[in-house]
């Protein structure tokens, strides 16, 4: 595993866990080869705590395309369990395309009651979140600090160190194409390290039998994976 994915002892941990392989961190960081130095990053704090089962968060960034044309995806998450509750792409995020946005994201009787807005001075997406039945804090996130807006920021640097890096966009249609297919995996397979689980949840498995052999299965044009059992032959 470590060998077919950038993965450390913990993310390893947990997918061995969903094949029913229970290892303590020192035993598997006893076989890991020796990882390259970590990058400094600034470090992101998850606010609300206590609450983050009611708050949801939005967010945009940037994607260019081939031609160096700028694309906008929008995303809303869910804090608890980090899932993509929706996602879209355009050239022009306009005030009232976001408004379109979060009706879809939240089109019924939401289960959440704070959405983080990173956009929230524009009074339109306000009073539509209000409208959603959502409530925002009343301040506005400081400027360049992504800390503030930690759970969608850090979705931000998961989609782009493990998909978006490694592609070449062509164009507003292929973007969203892709995207889809990697919140797929993001929601339903890809374990999590802070719940150690999938957003959606994944079942774990265990050995059929003594002859089953762990494969691995490719997503995402094979940028990625999950493991199952299989019977030998």
């Amino acid at each position: 595993m470590a060998t077919e994915n950038p993965w450390r002892a913990r993310k390893i941990q947990a997918e061995l866990s969903k094949l029913g392989i229970e290892l303590s961190l020192a035993t598997i960081s006893r076989y890991l080869p020796k990882a390259n130095p970590p990058d400094s990053r600034q470090r992101w704090i998850t606010f609300l705590q206590n609450h983050r089962d009611m708050i949801a968060a939005m967010d945009f960034f940037v994607v260019p395309t081939v031609r160096f044309r700028l694309l906008y995806v929008w995303f809303a998450i869910d804090h608890r369990r980090r899932r993509i509750l929706h996602f879209n792409v355009t050239a022009n995020p306009a005030a009232l395309w976001v408004i379109q946005q979060l009706r879809n994201a939240f089109p019924d009787e939401p289960t959440h009651r704070v959405l983080d807005l990173r956009q929230r001075r524009d009074l339109l997406v306000r009073r539509c979140s209000l409208d959603c039945g959502l409530r925002s804090p009343s301040q506005a996130n400081g400027f360049q600090s992504p800390w503030q807006n930690g759970t969608a920021e850090r979705f931000v640097g998961t989609v782009r160190r493990e998909f978006l890096d490694h592609v070449v966009v062509l164009s507003e249609d292929h973007l969203r194409r892709l995207l889809r297919e990697y919140v797929e995996y993001y929601n339903a397979e890809r374990v999590h390290t802070a719940i150690a689980d999938a957003p959606a949840g994944r079942a774990s498995e265990t050995e059929p039998s003594g002859g089953a052999k762990a494969i691995r299965l490719p997503r995402v044009g094979g940028l990625h994976g999950r493991y199952t059992w299989r019977e030998a032959a």
